[in-house]
């Protein structure tokens, strides 16, 4: 059994169309098709139905699908740490964001760029139930957002700067001047909120049973949209307060609310290994401006 057939096999099984991963795979379909064929021989069983029309996995291509993945993942697992050993010369880093976590970012991408030319990063913006999937997965290396209201089985969250609810408004609305804000008081204006399933909503969902008056007239998810709005109306939102770290035109007015933290984050799977540029990645977060000014220590 050769990695490559296991290679051939998963792509197969994820696009269950041999013309597809064959040109994902840059081979000929004969070529795919062959080597699946051996695998199976030496494995003794069949692990893909195929017809004219169609490719579905048997109860044993099921079986055998994880365990392919798994082998993959500890052979690319181990070229990668030999890589790290070359000082950084050559990689690659996916990490996973959250939309609200986005806005500190920027600072520690140009750094890391700029000190590790070398270095591909892969970045993925999604919501935090889609981040915790490809960690899962391995999609991604680690993932930055903040604290989920429930902790995620297999996953570690260790705390890298404090952050809290705050009620976002733009400059020109009265709310602006106050130095905290209740939930009576928002009831007098009309809010725009986040879309349901991103993480300040969870956090925001899970604190709001008690106040229904709330007058919710607008939901949406992409939060540069959302920031505009504001700038242009006399809506309120509720977002994290780093969510607006750079924004001009708007000011958060802390919430004055108990169990209103959302601690800003790094996920990572339990007892998985840690590229040393994720570790560097992590170290340039931590100093920079945006997180300075939270952070406590996460390790």
């Amino acid at each position: 059994m050769e990695l490559r057939q296991l290679k051939y096999f998963v792509k197969v099984a994820e696009t269950l169309n041999f013309s597809e991963a064959a040109k994902m795979l840059n081979v000929t379909q004969s070529t795919l098709s062959q080597q699946v064929k051996q695998l199976e021989f030496e494995l003794g069983t069949q692990l893909l139905v195929r017809s004219s029309h169609s490719v579905t996995l048997t109860e044993a291509g099921v079986s055998v699908l994880p365990n392919a993945k798994q082998a993959i993942y500890e052979s690319e697992l181990c070229a990668e740490r030999i890589k790290d050993l070359n000082r950084l010369a050559s990689g690659t880093l996916n990490i996973g964001v959250t939309y609200s976590f986005s806005p500190i970012l920027t600072e520690t991408i140009l750094s890391f760029m700029k000190m590790y030319p070398a270095i591909k990063l892969n970045i993925f913006y999604k919501p935090m139930n889609e981040l915790m999937e490809l960690l899962r997965d391995r999609v991604v290396d680690f993932a930055l957002a903040f604290r989920p209201t429930r902790a995620v089985e297999g996953v570690e969250s260790h705390i890298l700067f404090q952050n809290h609810l705050s009620a976002i408004v733009g400059t020109h609305h009265p709310l602006a001047s106050r130095s905290k804000v209740s939930f009576a008081e928002l009831e007098q204006y009309d809010l725009a909120l986040p879309s349901k399933g991103l993480q300040a909503r969870n956090a925001l969902d899970h604190i709001l049973s008690p106040y229904t008056n709330l007058r919710i007239r607008l939901e949406l998810n992409e939060v540069n949209i959302l920031l505009q709005l504001l700038r242009q109306s006399m809506l309120v939102s509720i977002l994290a307060e780093a969510t607006i770290h750079n924004a001009t035109g708007v000011k958060a007015i802390p919430l004055d609310i108990p169990e209103s933290e959302m601690d800003g984050c790094i996920h990572t799977l339990k007892d998985s290994y840690r590229k040393k540029s994720m570790q560097e990645f992590v170290r340039l977060l931590g100093e920079s401006i945006a997180v300075k000014e939270r952070r406590i220590a996460w390790l």
